[in-house]
């Protein structure tokens, strides 16, 4: 019995801790199925909390920090661009008078020119017949030269039709004007073979040196007044003085055309010149127009003066 005894507690003891190790085992699949719900509900609440970027990023900690510097770059590059964006401002040109004495109406078409570019990079003049002065200016708008000029004995900003091909004899003193608009110019020679810058091919107009063949009209004299009063008694033409023609003229206009700019003294400049640029404030409101008188560009320099 004892051995029975010994042997029935013996298999009591091995069915103990049979039945011992299969609780255990029971206990320990529970609580991986319980870590493996936690687990999940963890990532389920990461992924509300987190956006997907973000998410993924957090699985691995350099390239989220990565992340973070490259947003900060990003933020700070937006930053600039629009700081950036917000100071350049387009400022209308200006032309450079060198503190040159001008009128109103000649630093203002001035400023257009340079402003819109309407001289095409060719160096250019404007003839303030108001005050009978006339500016050179090189292609960028800077001043080269100014000097008083004698104008048309007529006031007016048109020439008659046909006046270019009138003898000076027929010409009336009504219709001596020298007419305003813009022209695209070039040295040349009239017809005693005296170099002049041919301004208006259809009116035969041309800016030359003061013609002093006749004493009576004085026209040195009147070169010389302060005053431009008396600054009107040619047939249209443009005298200058000789040293300014020497001086300025011949080597700024020499090898290149040149638009001459005379302004009106009955119009508006804005009539003769751009009707869509505000001249008061000097800013620009239409696109570059192209010169109309591409004639004047071929046949000027065959150009044969009629008047002095």
């Amino acid at each position: 019995m004892h051995h029975w005894y010994y042997c029935n507690e013996h298999g009591k003891t091995i069915r103990f801790w049979n039945f011992a190790a299969l609780s255990y085992t029971k206990r320990s699949e529970k609580m991986c199925m319980i870590s493996k719900l936690a687990v999940g509900f963890c990532i389920a609440l990461l992924a509300l909390t987190f956006s997907p970027h973000l998410l993924k990023a957090a699985e691995n900690p350099e390239q989220l920090s990565n992340q973070k510097s490259s947003l900060s770059a990003n933020q700070v590059t937006t930053r600039l661009n629009t700081d950036s964006q917000s100071v350049v401002v387009p400022y209308p040109k200006r032309a450079d008078f060198e503190g040159e004495h001008k009128s109103q109406a000649a630093q203002q078409v001035a400023d257009w020119v340079v402003d819109l570019g309407d001289n095409h990079g060719m160096p250019f003049g404007i003839v303030d017949k108001k005050e009978a002065k006339v500016f050179v200016f090189d292609p960028a708008g800077r001043l080269r030269g100014a000097a008083p000029v004698l104008l048309g004995l007529a006031k007016g900003d048109e020439s008659i039709p046909g006046i270019g091909d009138k003898k000076l004899s027929e010409i009336r003193p009504d219709e001596r004007t020298t007419p305003a608009g813009r022209f695209v110019a070039s040295l040349g020679l009239n017809f005693s073979g005296k170099d002049v810058l041919w301004v208006d091919y259809d009116g035969a107009v041309s800016m030359h040196r003061v013609v002093t063949s006749n004493p009576k009209e004085r026209r040195l004299e009147r070169l010389a007044t302060p005053s431009p009063l008396d600054n009107r008694i040619s047939f249209g033409c443009i005298n200058v003085p000789a040293k300014f023609f020497d001086n300025v003229i011949i080597p700024t206009f020499t090898g290149t055309y040149a638009v001459v700019y005379v302004l009106p003294e009955i119009r508006s400049i804005r009539e003769v010149f751009d009707r869509n640029y505000d001249f008061e404030s000097n800013g620009k409101q239409t696109e570059l127009k192209t010169p109309t008188d591409e004639k004047s560009r071929s046949t000027a320099a065959s150009r044969v003066s009629k008047k002095p």
